[in-house]
């Protein structure tokens, strides 16, 4: 006999055991902008084919190979997370995006340069300015998924951050916010060490409302990770000439011409790639 479905516990890739939720699941569907017939059907499809302790993993794939069925751009949205993942195996394709997501909110933006600390140099991730607002900001890139940052991260950086500013006696009058971003978690221990030293943690989901997942849904920044008809060989070749995201491959289409790809194929690319970024 089968178990009732909010008995069912799944295995999630960090290994921790939780109760399947059909909420969480029509959630992430309705995210991806797939329709009301689209994500009952998936739904009835999953929970049918539900057991004791089936993996997160399994049940993504599944609502992702039908998502990609119904239509290309749903299945491109949904696995939004795991396209961050594969921004890797490096952090710097992370960074490059982090840089552009605060580009594309009006900031001027250098990644990777070193600053003078008042004890030794650091080398900053990115540096955004926006008139008198100077941020600071640390990215911490894991390409496996469930490895979270611990409170150690914003200790660590934390006390970076506080010896560029005090060397920094010239400009004194510009104060500088250092931020710590991830494309995973932060323990509760790590968000509340932010709130107490006014460290801002941005993460996948945190601040709530504010998150990684939604500052990219609301600027329309997708990265090229994305996309469901570039190949794995495809997606390293741009992000080896530093094009993370979709409307870069947009404005720059003849970077598909070295990588040999038939007109026809290229035309399905960029139909994927625009409709995503316009219906954001």
């Amino acid at each position: 006999m089968k178990p009732e479905t909010n008995s069912i516990e799944l295995i999630k890739s960090s290994g921790k055991r939780v109760r399947f939720s059909i909420e969480k699941l029509k959630a992430s569907l309705r995210h991806s902008g797939a329709d009301t017939a689209t994500i009952d059907k998936i739904t009835n499809t999953v929970r049918d084919e539900l057991y004791q302790g089936i993996s997160t993993k399994e049940i993504y794939n599944r609502a992702f190979a039908m998502l990609k069925k119904k239509k290309l751009e749903y299945a491109s949205k949904y696995k939004l997370k795991k396209a961050i993942y594969e921004l890797g195996p490096t952090g710097f394709p992370f960074e490059k995006f982090i840089g552009a997501l605060y580009q594309y909110s009006g900031y001027q933006i250098k990644v990777g340069k070193v600053l003078e600390g008042k004890c030794v140099s650091h080398e900053v991730d990115v540096i955004a300015q926006k008139k008198n607002h100077h941020i600071l900001a640390e990215c911490k890139f894991h390409s496996e998924e469930g490895r979270n940052c611990d409170v150690k991260i914003p200790l660590y950086i934390h006390s970076r951050f506080q010896d560029i500013i005090e060397s920094d006696k010239e400009n004194k009058a510009i104060p500088k916010e250092g931020w710590v971003v991830t494309n995973t978690r932060f323990t509760k221990d790590a968000e509340q060490y932010g709130l107490c030293v006014s460290l801002q943690l941005l993460s996948w989901n945190y601040p709530t409302g504010n998150g990684l997942k939604d500052r990219i849904d609301r600027l329309g920044l997708y990265p090229i990770t994305v996309s469901t008809l570039l190949s794995k060989r495809e997606k390293q070749f741009l992000l080896s000439r530093d094009v993370v995201l979709c409307r870069q491959l947009l404005s720059d289409k003849f970077y598909l011409d070295h990588l040999g790809i038939s007109e026809k194929r290229k035309q399905r690319i960029f139909s994927e790639i625009s409709i995503l970024c316009n219906n954001s």
